[in-house]
């Protein structure tokens, strides 16, 4: 796999904003919000893509979604909503080979999304 820019914010090579980090995964601001609170939440263990998620344990995948569920918590999004998005491959416009979760929210959202 090669490098990705969410591997050289792992590594600190590369400046974020973080919101949450644990043992499992790091969260943090988008640089282009699509909404007042816009935070991406990767796993530790690198993952290419949402299709990769079947070649992983559930114990793995837990984890990283139980993240999720615990960052939108701490931004204070539990009462009002909030949208969560994973992009996969080139029609759904992933544009990092690494798994991320987008938590949108802090206002009404609309729909259809795309």
């Amino acid at each position: 796999m090669s490098e990705t820019i969410f591997d050289k914010i792992l590594s600190g090579e590369i400046p974020s904003t973080k919101v949450y980090e644990d043992d499992d995964i790091y969260a943090f601001r988008d640089i282009n919000p699509a909404a007042p609170v816009h935070v991406l939440v990767i796993p530790k263990l690198k993952i290419t893509g949402f299709k990769d998620l079947k070649g992983l344990s559930e114990s793995e995948i837990g984890k990283f979604i139980k993240g999720v569920s615990k960052v939108a918590g701490e931004l204070g999004l539990d009462n009002d909503g909030y949208r969560i998005v994973f992009n996969q491959g080139k029609h759904g416009q992933q544009t990092v080979d690494y798994i991320h979760a987008h938590i949108i929210g802090g206002r009404q959202l609309t729909w259809p999304p795309g």
